[in-house]
This record gives structure tokens, C-alpha cells and sequence, in this order.
């Protein structure tokens, strides 16, 4: 995941009063949501939508996280924007698979 190697690369240049506590906790999101996803592609069509769903929750996080780094000035604007551009990005389509799986599986849609 490339996005995951841009975020590993920067982590470094995050202060240290931040790095230890929200960029660690960023670094697990996405850690977690890598394996989620990666689970979810190796499952059976009516077992996918409860992981590729918390994937999208971790995403989420990662991003409000990113939002807390950017106010607290731990990552520079332009930084803030590429991340959360690629991180949406990877929401979208983390929803838009959730939606078509819902669609799949009727019955189970709304776990």
C-alpha cells in the first residue's frame, strides 16, 4: 500500500511529543485497516461486509487523527492535504465496496 509507505516515511519528521502517541496510533489505524482489508479479500462474498465496514471506521480515525496532527502544527499544510486526499480516497472506495457487498447480501446489509 503506498499510501501506507508515504505516511511510514513521514512519520520520522513528526515531533517527538506527537510521534509517541497520535503518529503511533495513526501508524496501528492503518496497520489494522490493511489487514482488514486484506482479510476481506480472501473471504466469501457473505463474509466480506463486516470487515471491509470496520476498515472504513479505522480509515475514518486515521483521518480524524491526521485532522489533530495538522491543528496541533505536528504536519505542515500541504502534508495534511496529500494524506487526507489519499485517505478519502481509499474511504470512498472502502465505502463504495461496502455498499455493492450490501447489495449482494440483502439480509445481511445492515451489520
Amino acid at each position: 500500500m503506498s499510501t501506507y509507505k508515504l505516511w511510514h516515511e513521514f512519520l520520522p519528521h513528526v515531533p517527538k511529543s506527537s510521534r509517541y502517541t497520535i503518529g503511533e496510533k495513526i501508524d496501528a489505524l492503518l496497520v489494522a485497516a490493511t489487514e482488514l482489508i486484506l482479510t476481506a479479500s480472501y473471504l466469501g462474498r457473505e463474509q466480506k461486509l463486516p470487515y471491509v465496514q470496520r476498515a472504513a471506521i479505522k480509515i475514518d480515525m486515521v483521518k480524524f487523527f491526521l485532522q489533530i496532527l495538522w491543528e496541533i502544527k505536528a504536519m505542515d499544510t500541504k502534508r495534511y492535504i496529500a494524506f487526507s486526499e489519499k485517505y478519502s480516497e481509499i474511504g470512498r472506495m472502502l465505502g463504495g465496496w461496502a455498499r455493492q457487498l450490501g447489495k449482494q447480501n440483502p439480509a445481511r446489509g445492515g451489520e
